[in-house]
Protein backbone atom coordinates (compact mmCIF):
# COMPACT_ATOMS: atom_id res chain seq x y z
CA UNK A 1 0.00 0.00 0.00
CA UNK A 2 2.84 2.45 0.83
CA UNK A 3 4.45 1.56 -2.40
CA UNK A 4 1.54 2.47 -3.81
CA UNK A 5 1.08 5.84 -2.39
CA UNK A 6 4.93 6.49 -3.57
CA UNK A 7 4.14 6.07 -6.80
CA UNK A 8 1.12 8.32 -7.20
CA UNK A 9 3.32 11.04 -5.07
CA UNK A 10 6.11 10.60 -7.85
CA UNK A 11 3.03 10.66 -10.73
CA UNK A 12 1.96 14.22 -9.24
CA UNK A 13 5.06 15.75 -8.71
CA UNK A 14 6.00 14.45 -11.94
CA UNK A 15 2.84 16.39 -13.69
CA UNK A 16 3.50 19.60 -11.05
CA UNK A 17 7.17 19.54 -12.41
CA UNK A 18 5.00 19.46 -16.39
CA UNK A 19 2.66 21.93 -15.71
CA UNK A 20 5.09 24.54 -13.87
CA UNK A 21 7.57 24.26 -17.21
CA UNK A 22 4.47 24.91 -19.20
CA UNK A 23 3.57 27.93 -17.52
CA UNK A 24 6.63 29.21 -17.46
CA UNK A 25 7.09 28.68 -21.54
CA UNK A 26 3.00 30.50 -21.79
CA UNK A 27 4.24 33.48 -22.39
CA UNK A 28 6.43 33.43 -25.09
CA UNK A 29 3.66 31.93 -26.83
CA UNK A 30 0.85 35.01 -26.16
CA UNK A 31 0.89 37.82 -29.51
CA UNK A 32 0.08 40.61 -26.74
CA UNK A 33 -0.44 41.45 -23.25
CA UNK A 34 -4.35 40.96 -23.44
CA UNK A 35 -3.73 36.98 -23.68
CA UNK A 36 -1.22 37.20 -20.56
CA UNK A 37 -4.16 38.87 -18.40
CA UNK A 38 -6.23 35.94 -19.63
CA UNK A 39 -3.40 33.65 -18.03
CA UNK A 40 -3.18 35.74 -14.58
CA UNK A 41 -6.82 35.53 -14.00
CA UNK A 42 -6.65 31.88 -15.00
CA UNK A 43 -3.80 31.72 -12.17
CA UNK A 44 -6.04 33.39 -9.86
CA UNK A 45 -8.95 31.02 -10.37
CA UNK A 46 -7.30 27.96 -10.16
CA UNK A 47 -6.02 28.95 -6.76
CA UNK A 48 -9.90 28.65 -5.67
CA UNK A 49 -10.29 25.92 -8.12
CA UNK A 50 -7.89 23.90 -5.96
CA UNK A 51 -8.99 24.85 -2.68
CA UNK A 52 -12.69 24.13 -3.58
CA UNK A 53 -11.39 20.44 -4.52
CA UNK A 54 -9.80 19.62 -1.73
CA UNK A 55 -12.71 20.99 0.23
CA UNK A 56 -16.06 19.24 -2.03
CA UNK A 57 -14.22 16.54 -4.15
CA UNK A 58 -12.36 15.34 -1.22
CA UNK A 59 -13.66 16.39 1.79
CA UNK A 60 -17.02 16.88 0.35
CA UNK A 61 -18.28 19.59 2.75
CA UNK A 62 -20.17 22.17 -0.11
CA UNK A 63 -19.04 25.86 -0.01
CA UNK A 64 -21.19 28.50 -1.61
CA UNK A 65 -19.67 31.45 0.21
CA UNK A 66 -15.81 31.13 -1.23
CA UNK A 67 -16.33 34.73 -3.31
CA UNK A 68 -16.95 36.34 0.31
CA UNK A 69 -13.14 35.10 1.43
CA UNK A 70 -12.29 36.12 -1.56
CA UNK A 71 -13.55 39.50 -1.73
CA UNK A 72 -12.30 40.34 1.86
CA UNK A 73 -9.29 39.57 1.84
CA UNK A 74 -9.25 41.99 -1.21
CA UNK A 75 -10.83 44.54 0.41
CA UNK A 76 -8.74 44.41 3.67
CA UNK A 77 -5.73 44.45 1.49
CA UNK A 78 -6.86 47.31 -0.60
CA UNK A 79 -8.09 49.47 2.72
CA UNK A 80 -5.31 48.70 4.60
CA UNK A 81 -2.36 49.83 1.78
CA UNK A 82 -4.39 52.66 0.22
CA UNK A 83 -6.33 54.49 3.05
CA UNK A 84 -3.99 53.56 6.20
CA UNK A 85 -0.60 53.86 4.04
CA UNK A 86 0.29 50.59 4.95
CA UNK A 87 3.21 48.53 3.09
CA UNK A 88 1.46 46.48 0.35
CA UNK A 89 3.68 43.36 1.32
CA UNK A 90 2.16 43.58 5.27
CA UNK A 91 -1.55 44.06 3.90
CA UNK A 92 -1.29 41.33 1.62
CA UNK A 93 -0.53 39.43 4.35
CA UNK A 94 -2.76 40.68 7.25
CA UNK A 95 -5.91 40.66 4.28
CA UNK A 96 -4.56 36.42 4.68
CA UNK A 97 -4.34 36.25 7.89
CA UNK A 98 -8.35 38.25 8.80
CA UNK A 99 -9.89 36.14 6.41
CA UNK A 100 -8.40 32.50 7.57
CA UNK A 101 -9.68 33.97 11.17
CA UNK A 102 -13.27 34.84 9.66
CA UNK A 103 -13.50 31.32 8.11
CA UNK A 104 -12.27 29.35 11.62
CA UNK A 105 -15.16 31.64 13.06
CA UNK A 106 -17.75 30.83 10.25
CA UNK A 107 -16.90 27.15 9.83
CA UNK A 108 -16.89 26.08 13.73
CA UNK A 109 -21.06 26.31 13.43
CA UNK A 110 -21.72 25.81 9.85
CA UNK A 111 -19.42 22.57 9.22
CA UNK A 112 -22.23 21.03 12.33
CA UNK A 113 -24.18 21.06 8.70
CA UNK A 114 -24.27 18.69 6.06
CA UNK A 115 -25.18 18.37 2.45
CA UNK A 116 -27.36 21.47 1.56
CA UNK A 117 -27.93 23.06 4.33
CA UNK A 118 -24.18 23.49 4.69
CA UNK A 119 -24.12 25.01 1.65
CA UNK A 120 -27.10 27.48 2.53
CA UNK A 121 -24.82 28.48 5.63
CA UNK A 122 -21.83 29.23 3.67
CA UNK A 123 -24.27 31.24 0.79
CA UNK A 124 -26.08 33.18 3.39
CA UNK A 125 -22.61 34.34 5.26
CA UNK A 126 -21.12 35.37 0.77
CA UNK A 127 -24.29 37.43 0.73
CA UNK A 128 -23.58 39.13 4.09
CA UNK A 129 -20.82 40.27 3.25
CA UNK A 130 -21.42 41.00 -0.37
CA UNK A 131 -23.93 43.56 1.19
CA UNK A 132 -21.04 45.08 3.16
CA UNK A 133 -19.06 45.34 0.45
CA UNK A 134 -21.95 47.54 -0.97
CA UNK A 135 -23.19 49.78 1.16
CA UNK A 136 -19.84 50.77 3.42
CA UNK A 137 -18.91 53.11 1.05
CA UNK A 138 -16.85 55.05 2.98
CA UNK A 139 -14.72 52.05 3.55
CA UNK A 140 -15.31 50.22 0.19
CA UNK A 141 -16.57 52.62 -2.14
CA UNK A 142 -20.08 51.09 -2.51
CA UNK A 143 -21.11 50.22 -6.14
CA UNK A 144 -18.57 51.98 -7.98
CA UNK A 145 -15.53 50.40 -6.26
CA UNK A 146 -12.39 50.90 -4.50
CA UNK A 147 -10.05 52.53 -6.54
CA UNK A 148 -5.78 53.57 -6.82
CA UNK A 149 -5.29 50.47 -5.31
CA UNK A 150 -1.10 49.92 -5.05
CA UNK A 151 -0.06 48.31 -7.64
CA UNK A 152 1.57 44.28 -6.05
CA UNK A 153 5.03 44.20 -4.83
CA UNK A 154 7.07 41.55 -3.38
CA UNK A 155 9.78 41.95 -0.76
CA UNK A 156 9.64 46.27 -1.49
CA UNK A 157 9.95 45.29 -5.44
CA UNK A 158 6.74 46.77 -7.27
CA UNK A 159 6.11 44.81 -10.11
CA UNK A 160 5.53 46.69 -12.99
CA UNK A 161 5.04 44.81 -15.46
CA UNK A 162 2.17 41.91 -16.68
CA UNK A 163 4.67 39.41 -17.28
CA UNK A 164 6.20 40.07 -13.76
CA UNK A 165 2.75 39.58 -12.16
CA UNK A 166 2.17 36.55 -14.17
CA UNK A 167 5.50 34.60 -12.71
CA UNK A 168 4.56 35.39 -9.36
CA UNK A 169 1.52 34.40 -10.18
CA UNK A 170 2.26 31.42 -11.69
CA UNK A 171 5.04 30.62 -8.54
CA UNK A 172 2.39 30.96 -6.04
CA UNK A 173 -0.18 28.78 -7.83
CA UNK A 174 2.26 25.80 -8.07
CA UNK A 175 3.33 26.38 -4.38
CA UNK A 176 -0.39 25.50 -3.85
CA UNK A 177 -0.28 22.44 -5.91
CA UNK A 178 2.40 21.27 -4.45
CA UNK A 179 1.41 21.66 -0.93
CA UNK A 180 -2.38 20.56 -1.82
CA UNK A 181 -0.61 17.07 -3.14
CA UNK A 182 1.31 16.38 0.03
CA UNK A 183 -1.54 16.61 2.29
CA UNK A 184 -3.51 14.44 -0.17
CA UNK A 185 -0.90 12.27 0.36
CA UNK A 186 -0.58 12.32 3.84
CA UNK A 187 -2.65 10.95 6.55
CA UNK A 188 -4.83 13.89 6.69
CA UNK A 189 -5.89 13.05 2.77
CA UNK A 190 -6.67 9.77 3.67
CA UNK A 191 -8.75 11.31 6.34
CA UNK A 192 -10.95 13.26 3.96
CA UNK A 193 -11.28 10.66 1.88
CA UNK A 194 -13.04 8.68 4.60
CA UNK A 195 -15.02 11.31 6.12
CA UNK A 196 -16.54 12.49 2.37
CA UNK A 197 -17.28 8.61 2.03
CA UNK A 198 -18.98 7.96 5.02
CA UNK A 199 -18.59 10.34 7.84
CA UNK A 200 -19.81 7.70 10.62
CA UNK A 201 -17.53 5.07 8.95
CA UNK A 202 -14.67 7.04 9.18
CA UNK A 203 -16.06 8.57 12.96
CA UNK A 204 -15.78 4.78 13.51
CA UNK A 205 -11.79 4.34 13.03
CA UNK A 206 -10.88 7.30 14.72
CA UNK A 207 -11.11 10.14 12.76
CA UNK A 208 -11.41 13.34 14.38
CA UNK A 209 -13.99 14.28 12.18
CA UNK A 210 -14.83 17.89 13.39
CA UNK A 211 -10.98 18.95 13.49
CA UNK A 212 -10.60 17.76 9.06
CA UNK A 213 -13.36 19.18 8.48
CA UNK A 214 -12.27 22.75 9.76
CA UNK A 215 -8.40 22.50 8.72
CA UNK A 216 -9.73 21.91 5.19
CA UNK A 217 -11.97 24.66 5.08
CA UNK A 218 -9.88 26.83 6.44
CA UNK A 219 -7.25 25.98 3.97
CA UNK A 220 -9.66 26.21 1.15
CA UNK A 221 -10.90 29.74 2.37
CA UNK A 222 -6.64 31.05 2.79
CA UNK A 223 -6.41 30.13 -1.02
CA UNK A 224 -9.17 32.35 -1.69
CA UNK A 225 -7.65 35.25 0.21
CA UNK A 226 -4.45 34.59 -1.33
CA UNK A 227 -5.91 34.78 -5.07
CA UNK A 228 -7.89 37.90 -3.64
CA UNK A 229 -4.72 39.42 -2.55
CA UNK A 230 -3.24 39.23 -5.82
CA UNK A 231 -6.45 40.05 -7.71
CA UNK A 232 -6.66 43.44 -5.75
CA UNK A 233 -3.38 44.50 -5.98
CA UNK A 234 -3.25 43.51 -9.50
CA UNK A 235 -6.30 45.05 -10.85
CA UNK A 236 -5.57 47.82 -8.91
CA UNK A 237 -9.22 48.56 -8.60
CA UNK A 238 -11.94 46.50 -7.26
CA UNK A 239 -15.66 46.37 -7.22
CA UNK A 240 -18.34 44.14 -5.21
CA UNK A 241 -19.51 42.47 -8.19
CA UNK A 242 -16.18 40.52 -8.44
CA UNK A 243 -17.13 38.69 -5.48
CA UNK A 244 -20.81 37.76 -5.80
CA UNK A 245 -23.36 34.69 -5.72
CA UNK A 246 -22.72 34.13 -9.04
CA UNK A 247 -18.98 34.12 -8.83
CA UNK A 248 -18.91 31.28 -6.18
CA UNK A 249 -21.15 28.98 -8.75
CA UNK A 250 -19.09 29.66 -11.41
CA UNK A 251 -15.93 28.58 -8.89
CA UNK A 252 -18.11 25.07 -8.50
CA UNK A 253 -18.52 24.67 -12.15
CA UNK A 254 -14.78 24.82 -12.46
CA UNK A 255 -14.40 21.68 -10.01
CA UNK A 256 -17.23 20.00 -10.98
CA UNK A 257 -16.44 20.45 -15.12
CA UNK A 258 -12.53 19.68 -14.57
CA UNK A 259 -13.29 17.00 -11.88
CA UNK A 260 -13.43 17.31 -8.45
CA UNK A 261 -11.67 14.65 -7.02
CA UNK A 262 -8.62 15.75 -8.80
CA UNK A 263 -6.06 18.55 -8.27
CA UNK A 264 -4.87 18.72 -12.04
CA UNK A 265 -8.58 18.63 -13.53
CA UNK A 266 -10.06 21.51 -11.16
CA UNK A 267 -7.03 23.39 -12.48
CA UNK A 268 -7.95 22.45 -15.93
CA UNK A 269 -11.39 23.39 -15.46
CA UNK A 270 -10.38 27.04 -13.69
CA UNK A 271 -8.69 27.49 -17.09
CA UNK A 272 -11.44 26.10 -19.53
CA UNK A 273 -14.19 28.35 -18.06
CA UNK A 274 -12.18 31.56 -17.58
CA UNK A 275 -10.55 31.42 -21.28
CA UNK A 276 -14.07 30.01 -23.04
CA UNK A 277 -16.09 33.13 -22.96
CA UNK A 278 -12.67 34.45 -24.91
CA UNK A 279 -13.48 32.29 -27.93
CA UNK A 280 -17.20 32.76 -27.78
CA UNK A 281 -17.37 36.84 -27.70
CA UNK A 282 -17.39 36.86 -31.25
CA UNK A 283 -21.20 35.74 -30.99
CA UNK A 284 -22.27 38.57 -29.18
CA UNK A 285 -25.89 37.96 -28.35
CA UNK A 286 -26.10 34.34 -28.49
CA UNK A 287 -22.51 33.92 -26.17
CA UNK A 288 -24.06 33.22 -22.46
CA UNK A 289 -26.07 30.36 -24.41
CA UNK A 290 -23.44 29.13 -26.03
CA UNK A 291 -21.17 28.87 -22.95
CA UNK A 292 -24.15 27.04 -21.08
CA UNK A 293 -24.70 24.98 -23.92
CA UNK A 294 -20.95 24.00 -24.20
CA UNK A 295 -20.96 23.33 -19.82
CA UNK A 296 -24.07 20.68 -20.08
CA UNK A 297 -22.57 18.96 -22.71
CA UNK A 298 -19.38 18.48 -20.84
CA UNK A 299 -21.25 17.28 -17.88
CA UNK A 300 -23.86 15.19 -20.03
CA UNK A 301 -20.62 13.53 -21.65
CA UNK A 302 -18.07 13.83 -19.04
CA UNK A 303 -20.39 13.13 -15.75
CA UNK A 304 -16.68 12.86 -14.10
CA UNK A 305 -15.38 16.14 -15.60
CA UNK A 306 -12.30 16.68 -18.22
CA UNK A 307 -9.74 14.89 -15.84
CA UNK A 308 -12.10 11.89 -16.03
CA UNK A 309 -12.45 11.98 -19.53
CA UNK A 310 -8.62 12.13 -19.81
CA UNK A 311 -7.98 9.70 -17.74
CA UNK A 312 -10.33 6.89 -19.46
CA UNK A 313 -8.69 8.53 -22.91
CA UNK A 314 -5.95 7.40 -22.03
CA UNK A 315 -6.77 3.87 -20.82
CA UNK A 316 -8.07 3.32 -24.17
CA UNK A 317 -4.97 4.43 -25.70
CA UNK A 318 -2.69 1.81 -23.17
CA UNK A 319 -4.57 -0.92 -24.15
CA UNK A 320 -4.57 -0.39 -27.38
CA UNK A 321 -1.12 -0.16 -27.61
CA UNK A 322 -0.79 -3.40 -25.48
CA UNK A 323 -2.65 -5.48 -27.92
Amino acid sequence: MQNGYNVAYRRDMFWLAGFFTLLMLAPFCMPNNYYLTILILCGLHAMHAVGLCLLVGHAGQISLGHAGFYGLAAYTSAYLSTTLGLAVGLSMVAGVVLTVLISLLVGLPSLKLKGHYLAMATLGFGIILSILFTETVDITGGPSGFVGIPRLSILGQELTTDIAVYRAVAVVLCLMVWLSFNVLHSRIGRALRALHTSEKAAQAMGVDIARFKLFVFVLSAAFSSISGVLYAHYLTFIAPVSFGFMFSVELIVMVVLGGMVSVPGSIVGAFFVTILPEFLRAFENVEVVLFGAILILCMMFLPDGLAGGWNRLWSRFRRAVHE
